[in-house]
């Protein structure tokens, strides 16, 4: 890494380094401050080659840290380990990214692998499993190794793993036969293990989309899923010894007269221990006091040849102090009201536990300042000379003057990348600017440059030279579940068959019948009558998916309300593509103003950008560019969810408006988005000469008129506003560009306005709400569309969790939240009873400044306290769902929601959506209430929340829901009726059929081949047992329009499921013989007796020559059918019924190479 030639001479940092290697306890370097701390943390552990814990204030703190060792240690495992829940609630669920990645750095620190780990003082606190009970009930798996499977199963289990049918979820495992799927915790993908009886035969990773095997493995470890696992005997004993804490501690209240509380922890207790004995995972952490005496820490994880970095002492301990006094205030209080034993106050170290352990190690402070700390005492002082350096953008000159002036004095010179990009960028620079000079170009941002005297060694970071340091992206744990698709089909579900109409679907049937056996989906239909649908004709099949909220009535078997149900949609769908083809032809033929190509400034100004653009913001950029180039008037629809990106985009635009001379118009629906676009508009352009004003009811009338006047006469380049600036008396001097936020939420008067102006300038329009990518590709050529999908960069998945109410877990999670200096949305979704509700928060948090907002308050009152809000003039908001989406609050990352089993997994989906658009970690506590007798339904609603948290399948439906809803902002009124007619799926395919009809495309009518054999072809369950995988592979095996895709189905059976018995290999081969016939022309496979026909399809023939060559061909088993010239008859007397298939098999590949030959003859003749 470092510049050891420089370096390695300095008195100082020699000084350093002997006392390490002498073992000194505790030395202290000050002099330095941010990066420069990181930097000298690696040279040191460059030369020692030891293992080190870094610990600094807070969790945003150790990111930065982590980041820049990383970029001066290229090559170590740099590790961050983040602080756990700060008290023992006892949680229905809970999100599992943060536990994922403790448990990740526990189980690289038990196997020797971290270079170093970065922590937060928080996160030492906890009490963790002794390390040698940790690192035992971890285990390799690697091919060769000899199991047991059932005993692998069972441990599994006990490590907090779920059985499910299939696997796609970290902490997941699937069995089925010799094959074994798990998702290991510190794992990116999911393993699949091959037995070969007690051998592991073969160990690859597997994509959890497709399911489908990737990269062979030599080995892989798995982990326990949570931190405290108890095997049964431990989780026994803690039982036990939990029931004897709780009596002994009822016994004591009631000495003392506290029935009430006495009664509580009865209570309490009782509800714990049988949940705990229901197997409740949550309930192990809880009983990690009652199950080992030994007190065991993060620290107890590290060698004692560890060394310890203190990110400036002093702080430290005020946090230490800080974080006690406010840990033990909320135990007492949990303690007072029966929450809490007093042996669960156990679970986090107090001060002198800390300092006990941190003594036994080697320490070195690193601080700015020369300043003792209490309980330390350093054995010698080390001061290094550092400098931070003065940004560079607009100032080019200087940076070369500095780079000759550090070259001449011969120092080593690192410029800091962010990527490969700026990277490429600098050398170029470096290159033309100042050749000759060495200096070394790296990638890996730094959180800031400095220049080290002493040293002779100077880093730059590139924000020093082009703004804003560029953020790494980091990469979210599988979060984006795909949303649900016909094969998560459940019993109950609704189904649309394109026939038959709307069904609900009963599951799957294997009947036999004259001598075949087969699979069957069942459709009950309405007045119980059922539908039996052969697996092969799954293709008519689509899972109902409707607005939310909405449910259809059962069709009608043989009834005809179905198909004019269809009709209607379809004429409706055809007269809106119509219409909207038309828009667009004439919006294409208008003339407009063509934009020039991008300028310097505009690529400066994108530069500064302060994170790395995803590749769908990339897209959207890049196509309203073009459109905005092209000499007729953009009308471009951008979607995508709140914190994506959008508004970068918008941002863009309206630069290159500016830069051209041209005028731009925000429009927002409301007061609030109007000050908000308004403020990061005027941030975002704060360096250049651009004039930016807003038209609100914050604006007094005198104002209002005055900035109407600057417009008129061009003295405005960007103005942002609400309906108001679609008014008659608003004139502008050039205007060029309109920005449209949430369209649909404008009123009829304004919608018609804003018709006329997109008639003649570039419009660009941006929705929150997301819509389905298949409406998106229904309507190419319709709309102009951009997709922001892609979730931005450095945020962490919020943490959820679903817990019963508690008084003390407001108070906790509002004042934990303040303390960082953050701000809490709390949701209570009465109006009722709303303002009680916001005195007994500030009863709760009397430091916090609370304030009420819901629909009833008038439009000013709101405006004014959710502005208050987002300028942090109140720390907690009690609010109804009033709350608009578009606000982007990344202040706020609490989110506290009562009674939540009450709302639906949509709305939850969105207020979730609501924290967590900052760098720190966000937390929604979904919340019902306690020890209350929840309904059937609310019970549903709340394993729905458990799925929803733990991103299962209640995020994808949540989702989907969603995206109905942006499909029907986007379709009108109108079509959301159609789509809650007919089903999502069978609208689009109407929408994509009109579209291709009025562009004059003709899609190819496709042979639909039947076959009916008498042979036994199907999935068996003791093959493939889930239900969803059945669906999944016939619907595969339907789609199959090759012998390749069949080949591909048949290699994905035996890669997941081990080889096929004869039933499904005899399927396979079916599905071989659809293919053939769709080739040979024929519509029909049907077996009568010891006789097949096979019926030609529409249009196709054969000529008597050729019917005679067929016949010959096979041996006179191929004949005409007397009669029926579209059929031909296939003799398979003497055959065994599973040697059919294989003469049918020959006849189709005969037929097959005729159809072949007449093409070529006939292609021939037209040449």
């Amino acid at each position: 890494m470092a510049p050891w030639d420089n370096a390695a001479e300095n008195n100082e940092l020699h000084e350093l380094l002997s006392n390490v290697a002498r073992g000194v306890p505790e030395q202290l370097v000050h002099g330095v401050s941010g990066a420069q701390k990181a930097y000298l943390a690696a040279l040191v552990l460059e030369e020692i080659r030891r293992p080190a814990l870094y610990i600094t204030s807070h969790l945003q703190q150790a990111e930065t840290v982590a980041e820049d060792l990383a970029a001066f240690l290229p090559g170590s495992k740099i590790l961050v380990f983040p602080p756990a829940e700060v008290l023992p609630y006892e949680y229905y669920a809970e999100s599992p990214e943060l536990t994922a990645q403790r448990l990740n750095v526990l189980g690289a620190l038990v196997r020797g692998e971290a270079g170093a780990v970065v922590a937060p003082l928080a996160a030492l606190t906890r009490r963790l499993l002794p390390p040698a009970v940790f690192a035992r009930q971890g285990f390799w798996l690697r091919p060769g190794d000899e199991v047991d499977r059932e005993k692998l199963l069972e441990h599994l289990v006990e490590l907090g793993y779920t059985r499910v049918e299939r696997v796609e979820n970290r902490a997941e495992f699937a069995a089925r036969g010799d094959i074994l799927d798990v998702f290991p915790l510190p794992a990116v993908r999911p393993l699949r293990v091959e037995l070969f009886d007690t051998e592991i035969d073969s160990l690859r990773e597997f994509d959890p989309e497709s399911q489908r095997s990737l990269a062979k493995l030599t080995g892989a470890w798995v982990g326990p899923a949570r931190e405290v696992c108890l095997l049964p005997a431990e989780r026994e004993h803690a039982l036990a010894a939990f029931a004897a804490s709780a009596g002994r501690y009822q016994d004591g209240l009631r000495a003392r007269g506290l029935s009430a509380q006495a009664e509580r922890v009865r209570q309490r207790a009782a509800a714990f221990l049988e949940r705990a004995r229901e197997g409740l995972p949550e309930a192990a952490a809880r009983l990690l006091p009652f199950a080992y005496e030994e007190e065991t820490y993060l620290m107890d994880y590290f060698s004692p040849r560890t060394l310890v970095f203190l990110d400036e002492p002093l702080e430290l301990v005020e946090e230490g102090r800080s974080f006690a006094q406010g840990l033990a205030g909320m135990q007492k209080h949990l303690l007072e009201e029966g929450n809490l034993l007093p042996e669960e106050a156990q679970l986090y170290a107090g001060p002198d536990i800390l300092l006990a352990r941190l003594g036994r190690l080697q320490r070195v402070g690193l601080s700015l300042f020369l300043r003792r700390a209490p309980y330390s005492n350093p054995q010698a002082f080390i001061s290094i000379a550092a400098r931070g350096l003065t940004p560079y953008h607009q100032n080019e000159g200087r940076l070369a003057e500095d780079l000759r002036r550090w070259h001449h004095d011969g120092y080593a010179i690192t410029l800091r990348a962010s990527n490969e990009n700026r990277a490429g960028r600098l050398k170029t620079w470096l290159k033309d600017n100042v050749p000759g000079i060495r200096a070394g170009v790296a990638v890996g941002p730094i959180s800031a440059g400095f220049e080290l005297p002493t040293l002779k060694v100077v880093e730059i970071s590139d924000a020093e030279i082009f703004g804003q340091a560029r953020r790494r992206e980091r990469r979210a744990p599988l979060e984006e579940a795909a949303v649900p698709s016909f094969t998560d089909l459940k019993v109950g579900d609704l189904v649309v068959h394109v026939v038959h109409g709307i069904g609900r679907y009963q599951g799957v049937k294997t009947l036999e019948s004259a001598g075949s056996t087969r699979d069957y989906l069942v459709l009950e239909y309405a007045g119980h009558d059922l539908l039996y649908v052969p697996t092969d004709q799954v293709h008519l099949l689509q899972k109902y998916i409707g607005p939310e909220g909405e449910s259809p009535r059962l069709s009608k078997l043989g009834g005809n309300e179905w198909q004019r149900a269809k009709s209607r949609a379809k004429r409706s769908v055809e007269e809106m593509a119509q219409e909207l083809l038309a828009l667009y032809a004439r919006r294409k033929a208008a003339p407009g103003y063509a934009f020039g190509p991008d300028t310097v400034w505009q690529k400066e100004f994108e530069d500064a950008f302060p994170y790395e653009e995803t590749p769908d913001q990339l897209k959207a950029i890049e196509e309203v560019k073009r459109d905005m180039e092209s000499p007729h008037p953009m009308d471009r629809l951008l979607c995508g969810d709140v914190g994506y990106g959008k508004t970068e985009v918008a941002i863009r635009a309206a630069f290159k408006a500016v830069m051209d001379g041209k005028q731009v118009a925000v429009l927002v629906p409301t007061t609030i988005l109007a000050q908000q676009h308004y403020n990061t508009f005027r941030q975002r352009l704060a360096r250049y000469p651009v004039q930016i004003e807003m038209l609100s009811r914050f604006r007094s009338a005198p104002e209002q008129r005055e900035i109407i006047k600057r417009l008129k006469r061009g003295a405005i380049d960007i103005i942002i506003g609400t309906h108001r600036l679609v008014s008659k008396d608003v004139r502008f001097a050039d205007l060029g560009l309109v920005i449209i936020d949430e369209e649909q939420r404008f009123g009829v008067r304004q919608k018609e306005r804003l018709k006329e102006l997109k008639a003649t300038v570039d419009v660009l329009t941006l929705t929150a709400t997301p819509i389905p990518r298949t409406l998106h590709l229904s309507m190419v050529g319709l709309r102009d569309m951009s997709l922001i999908q892609t979730p931005p960069e450095d945020r962490y998945p919020v943490q959820t969790y679903v817990v019963e109410y508690s008084d003390a877990l407001v108070r906790d999670a509002i004042a934990r939240e303040i303390g960082r200096g953050g701000q809490v949305f709390y949701l209570y979704n009465r109006v009722e009873g709303i303002e009680a509700e916001a005195r007994r928060v500030q009863e709760l948090v009397p430091q916090a400044r609370v304030a009420v907002a819901h629909g009833q308050l008038s439009e000013t009152r709101l405006a004014r306290v959710v502005l208050g809000f987002l300028e942090r003039e109140y720390d907690v908001l009690v609010c109804t769902s009033i709350i608009e989406n578009g606000l982007d609050m990344p202040n706020v990352n609490t989110l506290v929601v009562r009674d939540a089993d009450r709302l639906g997994l949509a709305q939850l989906y969105q207020l979730r959506g609501r924290v967590g658009r900052s760098n720190r970690v966000a937390y929604a506590y979904f919340t019902y209430e306690p020890q209350k007798l929840l309904s059937p339904i609310a019970q549903k609603r709340l394993q729905a929340l458990r799925e929803f948290t733990e991103l299962g399948s209640g995020f994808k439906l949540a989702v989907r829901d969603l995206e109905i809803r942006g499909a029907g902002n986007i379709l009108g009124a109108e079509q959301h009726g159609h789509i809650a007619a007919i089903g999502f799926e069978m609208y689009c395919s109407l929408l994509e059929e009109a579209v291709r009809e009025l562009k004059g495309e003709k899609r190819p009518v496709e042979v639909e081949p039947q076959v009916d054999l008498k042979v036994t072809a199907y999935l068996p369950e003791s093959y493939v047992a889930s239900a969803r995988d059945k669906m999944e592979l016939y619907k595969a095996i339907a789609a199959c329009r090759s012998e390749g895709d069949v080949e591909e189905v048949a290699a994905d059976l035996i890669d997941r499921f081990g080889d096929p018995p004869p039933e499904v290999a005899t399927l396979l081969e079916v599905a071989r013989l659809k293919v053939l016939a769709r080739g040979a022309q024929v519509a029909g496979l049907t077996q009568r007796g010891d006789k097949v026909v096979l019926t030609l399809a529409p249009g196709a023939y054969l000529t008597p020559e050729e019917v005679i060559s067929l016949s010959r061909a096979t041996r006179r088993r191929l004949v005409p059918l007397p009669g029926h010239e579209r059929e031909l008859l296939l003799r398979t007397e003497g055959l065994q019924p599973a040697e059919v298939p294989a003469a049918v098999r020959q006849a189709l590949l005969r037929l097959r190479e005729l159809v072949a030959a007449r093409q070529v003859e006939y292609n021939g003749t037209n040449d």
